[in-house]
């Protein structure tokens, strides 16, 4: 992660691209889900790396989530922004005089507990579930390469695992919900 901003820094080409590879098809979902098109995907993707520099061009900046969790908070706080000034048009300046910051810092933390609650399922699972989860989900690996990883025959029976190993958090998340729920009562 500190290599990527270190060329980020330095505006090689390689990372932004990196970048793009990454986090792009989730913006553009995101953005065509909230009453856009492919061409406002590709502009607000703009617009957030622009703020991304800026920010980390700062002195005392400091990522305190991951690249691709800061990203999508900043394209969402533009795109929602955008959203609710459908006829004005914002300038990079204008958004960051808008809160704009604070929004995103909001989004991260938001994005930290939840992170924090995941890691708390993942402590509840099976062992074996615990590893997929994470494999896939925090260190971004393919499903073929969990497939191979785990020795899976097929990528189904490999994505059948995930699904399965979903449900198990999906379960401790019902039930602790429903235990939060009863307290309060």
């Amino acid at each position: 992660m500190n290599n990527i901003i270190i060329d980020l820094k330095s505006e090689n080409n390689f990372a932004y691209e990196k970048l793009y590879q990454n986090n792009f098809h989730t913006i553009s979902k995101f953005v065509q889900n909230n009453s856009g098109n492919q061409a406002d995907a590709e502009d607000l993707f703009q617009d957030a790396m622009i703020v991304l520099v800026k920010k980390i061009q700062q002195k005392n900046f400091q990522l305190t989530a991951s690249i691709d969790t800061y990203i999508y908070a900043i394209c969402k706080n533009i795109w929602l922004k955008k959203c609710r000034d459908k006829n004005y048009e914002l300038s990079i300046d204008e958004i960051q005089t808008f809160d704009f910051f604070n929004s995103v810092n909001n989004s991260i933390e938001y994005e930290k507990t939840y992170l924090e609650r995941l890691k708390g399922y993942l402590l509840k699972i099976t062992e074996h579930c615990n590893r997929l989860i994470q494999d896939f989900f925090l260190k971004g690996k393919t499903i073929e390469q969990i497939q191979k990883e785990f020795g899976y025959t097929t990528r189904h029976n490999a994505q059948n695992q995930k699904y399965k190993c979903m449900e198990q958090i999906k379960k401790m998340k019902e039930k602790e919900e429903k235990e939060e729920k009863e307290k309060n009562s």
